[in-house]
């Protein structure tokens, strides 16, 4: 068979249509299930394998938009191999959807593309694995809610039972079962001859078959049928399954919906629509704000624990009291300070010490991350919520073994995380600039790109729903969005690729007027009509209708105990209304006016290189938006200091151990206290000091009080002095000490005196000091030789500590040079195991298998293809023993060893001679273009 006549054949595999494919369609497949290269297969027939292995198939299918998916479920009921006629016909029914017939090339192309159908538009085959999974059986009913086939469903039943039904719907009787199971299939699927057989059905009898055309199809009934289901039996309208169980065949299933698989097909995706409409430089601005809220914050956490954190639970992570402490301290709900807690934690700001007393503190990187700019800062903390699977709005749920999951612990990784925040993100951006999504449409419209298999669930129990609902709340406590709607440098995060293909499904709609601000909202949208729950499992299963309650003899008809994942019908009872008849065919629900567009696929998430230049992008956006860090206060007679906005490091450092924080917002309030500036004067300043500080730094006069403030507390600062016996008390003025003795507040620290001016206590130097402070002294603590110890707070620091590891959700998509390394190794590998071979003179290979020849018949046949250019295939064993088949064409035969070109690896390699299992020339064919 020549070349062309290949290329034209219709594959009888999966293998051979892979072959068929050019290399853009390989990689095409390769990138969209990049599970099939890890590791890379050997050739065509060895991916193909692994393309239909169960869970490959099943992650495949899970990847699926919701009409791609009705798609593969509609082809998993039609026949095999199916036409495209009739697998249109499954879709769009009898009558015709335009809209169906319009995305069903698109949906059998993504099918193709993953190799989960392969063969011409005339024989189109489902691969087998997903077969299993989508067509319906009783154990696991399909979302269509179609039931077996009458070939199916008669496979156990006695030859004269089918005859009885043969005779009973009027067609002649057959010699055997085969040909009378085929005459009432033909039957069944024939519109005219099925309309006359049902159209002397009385009306009891059809509303039967309308509570189970759409699913589930499984009934049971008692040993006594009531007339109007015997005769459904009779006809085999209705067949028995197992002893008091009854299915609705699916040919006349089929011809009730008017051929239509799927009660409500989804061809066009729900269109995101606003809820509100902001001026863009409305939205910039409140994201800016959350921006620095959310470094403010950030600082707020760390520095609260800049002397040692919260301990590191055994089984790691945050106890619940120290959250609560946590969001005590930032004045947050506990979900929220969970969410700050993890973010400075992918952020690479917090770890555990490692010590022995375990606890959280911040690292080295922390430090380097406060001299960064605050547009930088911010940067930093995106791109680690962006790309990060540790999830903590699942914190307080619980686990397999049902223990909770805490902050920083153990169990938070989800992988779908950072798809799902990038893709809520990304249709954001589809609107026009300032409009606030609709939350509902945005949840409608990722359960039609990634519906739920399995058990249909329509609430937030999902994972994606709840992933997707934390991603609008936590863009917006970072400051990503503004008032909901997406910020100029939130686009930017999403990378130029997301940005640019974010017009192609953004709804028709003009700029936002001047003024149009967060009051004049545009109103909710309603979508395609096709949100969550349209889903297609829905279709499994109606409720039947109320009211029928009255008991009838024999007629009872529940749903089959086998779907407990449908929802229950009401019992048919013979006392109940009959409803009117049903329509010949359902329609699909019309959609509304959204003009319709081709889902285009997800944007992937970008490249860690790609993120870095986006980041670096949106940091440059929000630079000008962020408030300038001022050089001063306003000091207050009521011995407060206002900041009327962020202030530059050094004097918020230096104004936060003068002076403790009494209210944050636009503006933050300190409040200067004795005790706030003893902490001062122990950090090793001096009244001077902190009088030339304040004078320099505040536009306003320094009050008198302040100043007396800091005179009286610098007097008495130093007078006591402690130091560690156990501990002791030292102050040259004994009257003092004789007071301190004297006061019964002291009992505590069982003090007694050893010297007129020294004093000795049971109590440590730190419960010491804290003790005379709380009497009103101000002590300070000295060394060993005496000295003064100046008490700066320590910062407590981690090692060196690197931020997590997102947890990828299975093999992470191949780029571009390794699809290419991939293909040209697959190809050459497939080259080698098919590629026809000359027949040896005796002992042939077999077929497939390496060949086996001596070392004297190896070195002889390889010298001559050095000489006449011939290409070989040989079999090779490698230094680890791992054997394998290649094509090389040898260039020279020198020193035991072979240099030629290999056809598998794409390179000049050299072969040692004795690692040759053998060798055999290729045939003529096949050596003239072995690529």
């Amino acid at each position: 068979m020549s070349g062309d006549e290949k290329a034209v054949a219709a594959p009888r595999s999966l293998a051979e249509a892979l072959r068929q494919r050019d290399d853009a369609s390989l990689a095409a497949l390769l990138r969209a299930r990049p599970d099939l290269i890890t590791p890379v297969p050997t050739d065509l027939t060895q991916l193909a394998t692994r393309a239909g292995t169960r869970a490959s198939v099943v992650r495949a299918l899970e990847r699926l938009d919701r009409f791609a998916l009705q798609t593969a479920e509609a082809l998993a009921v039609a026949g095999d191999p199916a036409s495209y006629g009739e697998l249109l016909g499954l879709m769009a029914g009898d009558d015709g959807d335009p809209e169906v017939a319009a995305a069903l090339p698109r949906a059998l192309g993504a099918l193709r593309e993953r190799a989960l159908v392969w063969g011409a538009d005339d024989r189109l085959r489902l691969v087998r694995t997903a077969r299993e999974l989508l067509a319906p059986s009783p154990q696991h009913p399909s979302p269509t809610g179609l039931g077996p086939t009458v070939q199916e469903a008669t496979a156990g039943m006695s030859p004269g039972r089918i005859q009885e039904i043969v005779a009973a719907v009027g067609l002649p009787s057959t010699h055997d079962s085969v040909s009378a199971v085929a005459s009432l299939t033909a039957l069944f699927t024939d519109r005219e001859r099925m309309s006359a057989l049902l159209a002397d059905v009385p009306a009891g009898s059809l509303e039967v078959l309308d509570r189970l055309v759409w699913g589930p199809p499984y009934g049971q009934v008692t040993a006594d049928p009531a007339p109007r289901l015997r005769l459904l039996l009779d006809r085999g309208l209705l067949l028995p399954t197992a002893p008091g169980t009854v299915v609705l065949p699916r040919e006349v299933a089929l011809h009730l919906r008017a051929g239509r698989a799927h009660r409500a097909p989804e061809p066009v995706p729900p269109a995101v629509t606003a809820s509100a409409t902001h001026t863009a430089r409305v939205v910039d601005a409140t994201a800016a704000g959350q921006a620095y809220t959310a470094l403010a914050t950030v600082e707020e956490l760390l520095k609260d624990w800049d002397e040692g954190g919260p301990n590191v639970l055994r089984a790691g992570g945050l106890s619940v009291r120290d959250l609560k402490r946590t969001a005590v301290a930032l004045d947050v709900p506990e979900p929220v300070a969970a969410f700050w807690v993890e973010l400075a934690y992918a952020a690479g700001l917090l770890a555990s010490d490692g010590e022995v007393d375990e606890r959280y503190a911040a690292t080295p990187a922390y430090d380097e991350w406060l001299e960064l700019p605050p547009a930088d800062r911010w940067a930093r903390l995106a791109q680690a919520w962006l790309t990060a699977t540790r999830t903590p709005g699942v914190v307080g749920d619980r686990d397999a073994k049902d223990r909770t999951l805490s902050a920083l612990g153990p169990g938070l990784d989800r992988s779908a995380a950072p798809e799902v925040r990038h893709r809520v993100l990304a249709l954001l951006a589809t609107l026009p600039e300032g409009a606030a999504p609709d939350a509902e449409s945005v949840l409608a419209r990722l359960r039609w790109e990634r519906p739920l298999r399995g058990p249909q669930r329509t609430g937030d129990h999902d994972l994606r729903t709840r992933l997707a609902r934390w991603t609008l709340s936590e863009a917006e406590l970072l400051g990503v969005t503004g008032r909901g709607a997406l910020s100029a440098h939130g686009r930017a995060l999403l990378g130029a690729g997301a940005s640019a293909g974010a017009s192609a499904g953004a709804p028709a709609a003009g700029p936002a007027a001047p003024g149009a601000d967060a009051d004049a909202g545009t109103g909710a949208g309603t979508g395609t009509g096709t949100g969550a729950g349209a889903a297609s499992g829905a279709d499994a299963g109606r409720p039947g209708p109320d009211g029928l309650t009255a008991p009838g003899p024999g007629d009872k008809l529940p749903v089959h105990k086998h779907h407990p994942h449908h929802p229950t019908a009401e019992p048919l009872h013979d006392s109940a209304p009959v409803p009117a008849p049903a329509p010949p065919h359902h329609t699909a629900p019309p959609h509304d006016s959204a003009p319709p567009h081709d889902p285009t696929p997800a944007p992937a998430p970008l490249s860690p290189a790609e993120q870095a230049t986006a980041t670096a992008a949106a940091a440059r956006l929000l630079a000008p938006l962020l408030p300038e860090p001022l050089d001063h206060v306003l000091l207050q007679a009521d011995l407060t200091a206002v900041a009327p906005g962020p202030l530059r490091r050094p004097l918020a450092d230096m104004l936060g151990v003068l002076a403790n924080v009494e209210s944050k917002g636009g503006a933050t309030v300190y409040r200067f206290t004795p005790a706030s500036v003893r902490r001062a004067l122990d950090a090793g300043r001096s009244a001077a000091d902190l009088h030339a500080f304040l004078t320099e730094h505040s536009r306003t006069p320094v009050p008198q009080p302040l100043a007396y403030l800091i005179d009286d507390v610098a007097r008495k600062h130093g007078h006591l002095r402690v130091g560690a016996a156990s501990a002791y008390v030292r102050c040259d003025d004994d009257a003092l000490l004789n007071e301190i003795l004297a006061d019964k507040r002291s009992a505590g620290l069982g003090l007694r005196r050893l010297a007129p001016t020294v004093l000795a206590a049971q109590a440590d130097p730190g419960a010491l000091l804290e003790g005379l402070r709380a009497m009103g002294y101000a002590p300070a603590a000295e060394s060993a030789a005496g000295d003064v110890v100046i008490a700066r707070a320590d910062s407590h620091r981690t090692p060196p500590r690197t931020a997590p590891e997102p947890v990828p959700d299975g093999p992470p998509a191949p780029d571009t040079p390794l699809l290419s390394a991939a293909i040209r190794a697959i190809r050459a590998g497939d080259l080698a195991a098919t590629a026809p071979r000359r027949p040896a003179a005796a002992d042939p290979a077999a077929d497939g298998e390496p060949p086996r020849t001596s070392a004297a018949e190896t070195l002889a046949t390889v010298q001559a293809a050095v000489l006449t250019g011939e290409t070989l295939w040989i079999g090779y064993v490698n230094a680890d023993g791992a054997a394998s088949q290649r094509v090389i064409a040898p260039i020279r035969v020198e020193g035991g060893f072979v240099t030629a070109y290999d056809h598998t690896a794409d390179e000049v390699r050299t072969y040692p001679l004795h690692r040759i299992t053998g060798v055999a020339e290729l045939a003529e064919e096949a050596a003239a273009d072995p690529s």
